[in-house]
């Protein structure tokens, strides 16, 4: 299922954003056109995929974000929307009223929440966020990106409490952006990232709440009693590998994911199907790796790279490094 960007603007300046880089240079259209939308529509049913995720920035402030979805959900498609959950209160109510007797796997949406204290907002923003869990509550899953050590997460287990959201919670790391300045987790920080949300298994286990490791924590930092926990977690379905995901801009300029946002980067009009788009990043994962190996030096002998259950880490770290190194590599890990 690839990511759909409705808008190249967002309504926040999170410190770990992994789509600042894509965020701050000129696009073509700010908002996606019905014209592409429509030809998205039609690329993605001939390549056979009747999901549609959406995001941004923030995918709300389309001026026809509801008319957009209205026609998407009549093509037949499934929609996931990622969302900050500020939206304008006319549009919210309007949403309400279009989508609120759906079921709830044609229309479910990723709210990505900040740590109040951590991560401060202003109070309208807070206020905002509360009224679209009110009004969407059991539809969302919530989302928490992970940027420093101390994190907490108590606040998500009061939350999904609160407004009733799905007991699954979505936890990504803060990656780097190859050429950009952003806060993320570096290598050496891993196990105590690692240690830290493992110490909430308990708030997990008793709220029944089930953790959804987006990728780039490596497995290798898990010790087999931590494993243990997360699979019977998940019902075994983590997965440690870094994969394409396919994110397609308001331009529908395609890339492999947004912290490679400058990578590679080709149009949709490039392909003829959605599996071309998927096989042509897949062979630059597989040769970025080939060339360099994992994040850590231990990735070259390991038993679970070798299986396929690991293969070997974010590449954004691996393209990283390559930034202060002598130009070495082959030109097409370098474009």
């Amino acid at each position: 299922m690839p990511n759909v960007l409705f808008a190249q603007r967002c309504v926040r300046s999170c410190p770990y954003c992994f789509a600042g880089k894509h965020m701050a240079e000129p696009a073509a259209g700010e908002f996606i056109s019905w014209e592409s939308l429509i030809y998205l529509a039609d690329f993605l049913e001939s390549s056979g995929e009747k999901k549609f995720s959406i995001l941004g920035g923030e995918p709300t402030l389309h001026p026809e974000f509801n008319a957009m979805l209205v026609y998407l959900l009549e093509r037949g498609f499934d929609l996931n929307v990622f969302t900050s959950g500020i939206m304008d209160n006319d549009k919210l109510e309007e949403a309400f009223v279009f989508f609120r007797d759906l079921p709830p796997h044609r229309l479910s949406f990723v709210c990505n929440l900040n740590n109040p204290e951590q991560t401060p907002a202003p109070f309208a923003e807070q206020e905002s966020v509360k009224r679209f869990l009110r009004h969407f509550g059991s539809r969302v899953m919530p989302g928490f990106n992970i940027y420093r050590p101390d994190f907490d997460l108590d606040f998500l287990f009061r939350t999904i409490n609160e407004f009733g959201l799905r007991r699954s919670l979505r936890l990504g790391v803060a990656h780097p952006i190859p050429g950009m300045k952003n806060k993320h987790i570096p290598l050496a920080g891993m196990d105590q990232i690692v240690e830290r949300l493992c110490s909430f298994r308990d708030r997990f286990d008793r709220f029944r709440v089930k953790p959804v490791l987006d990728c780039g924590f490596p497995l290798c930092r898990f010790s087999d009693e931590q494993l243990g926990w997360l699979l019977r977690a998940t019902g075994g379905h983590t997965r440690f590998v870094c994969a394409p995901v396919i994110d397609i801009g308001t331009d529908l300029s395609v890339w492999p994911c947004f912290p490679l946002s400058s990578y590679h980067r080709k149009s949709v009009y490039d392909f003829n199907s959605l599996q071309e788009i998927h096989k042509y990043y897949q062979d630059y994962h597989k040769l970025v790796h080939q060339e360099a190996g994992g994040i850590y030096e231990a990735c070259d002998e390991c038993t679970h790279r070798e299986d396929g259950f690991c293969n070997g880490g974010c590449i954004a770290h691996l393209l990283s490094r390559f930034q202060d190194e002598p130009p070495v590599r082959l030109k097409e890990i370098l474009a």
